[in-house]
């Protein structure tokens, strides 16, 4: 057991594509700086001049290459061929249909296409259309989760479904630190993916409030309280603030809609109001009642004690990891 970086990057560390715009071009940017993958957050719709002045500006920040993550559950055709034609190294899929036709689009225009599943099915859809990598994920991640599964239950079914294809298993939910990192690849995965670690780092967009808060609570919840007009069906693990303990038994027929506004942001160059219950986590930009508004975390966001730069993240991933393997099971041998 080793490390080996995957997809062409120095090294299987993705960070993970943080919404509506928490992994901005300064956070992918240091990430793919330290030799990881580093992924931007592609808008809930169609803005393809946006993204590909997005992209540039990533561009200017590093000459590494990096990737981007889109929600197929939202419109997303115009943003994809914008994509493609700007040719990043990654397109990251989640929470739809990677189909035949998409990944071979990107395949025509030398992207690696990288699915995001939460189940054995989704999995086998994604080998059998040709992708080049699988991102796992465990019911553990903060954020919008998709399946029901833990990590460390579906991770090796889904690497023996790989077997000897030459499609890296990309291990995410929970992991904040190398023992999670070296759990992953004991159980057949070649790289990992954290979204909560790198929320709390000086790189990211989230607010500072929201970074504090990473620090300062321990537990999280699975819920479907926030977001549920603008995304039906998407259960999502957030913070358990004094708000969402309040609040945690909303009524199945209520959502975001006819709800006071709380609070204002920008986000990709767009101003919004942000309603109670609407599942927005606040960015830099963002005013009003932010104890109100959600905060995604994973299972492990206990384990996670200072804010750090996104570059230090990477390296203290690999050395630490280097550090386990050698010590604990080196020496076992």
């Amino acid at each position: 057991m080793g490390l080996k970086g995957i997809l062409g990057f120095d090294y299987g560390i993705v960070q993970a594509p943080l919404g509506p715009d928490i992994s901005g071009p300064e956070l992918v940017a240091a990430v793919a700086n330290a030799g990881g993958i580093g992924l931007l957050r592609c808008p809930d719709w169609e803005c393809p001049d946006y993204l590909r002045e997005l992209i540039r500006k990533t561009k200017t920040l590093t000459d590494k290459p990096f990737g981007i993550g889109v929600v197929l559950a939202f419109p997303h055709d115009l943003n994809i061929k914008a994509i493609l034609e700007e040719k990043v190294a990654v397109l990251q899929l989640y929470w739809g249909d990677c189909s035949q036709e998409l990944v071979d689009d990107a395949h025509r225009a030398c992207v690696k296409v990288v699915p995001q599943v939460g189940n054995i099915e989704e999995a086998r859809k994604a080998v059998a259309v040709g992708v080049d990598a699988i991102i796992v994920q465990g019911h553990e991640a903060g954020g919008h989760v998709i399946g029901k599964d833990g990590l460390f239950s579906l991770l090796p079914r889904v690497v023996d479904l790989v077997g000897g294809l030459d499609i890296p298993v990309i291990a995410a939910g929970g992991i904040v630190d190398a023992r999670g990192y070296v759990a992953a690849l004991s159980l057949g995965a070649q790289g990992v993916c954290l979204g909560t670690r790198f929320v709390a780092t000086h790189e990211s967009y989230a607010h500072p409030i929201y970074k504090r808060k990473l620090i300062e609570y321990e537990k999280t919840e699975y819920t479907d309280v926030f977001g549920r007009a603008r995304w039906p069906g998407a259960p999502h693990r957030v913070l358990e603030t004094p708000f969402f303990d309040d609040w945690r038994s909303l009524p199945a027929d209520e959502n975001e809609v006819n709800q006071p506004i709380i609070g204002r942001s920008t986000i990709h160059g767009v101003e919004k109001e942000i309603r109670r219950f609407s599942g927005t986590v606040p960015n830099m930009t963002t005013t009003g009642d932010l104890e109100s508004m959600p905060m995604y975390a994973s299972q492990s966001v206990g384990l996670i004690k200072e804010i750090l730069p996104a570059g230090l993240v990477v390296k203290n991933l690999v050395e630490e990891a280097q550090l386990l393997i050698l010590q604990k099971f080196k020496n076992a041998s």
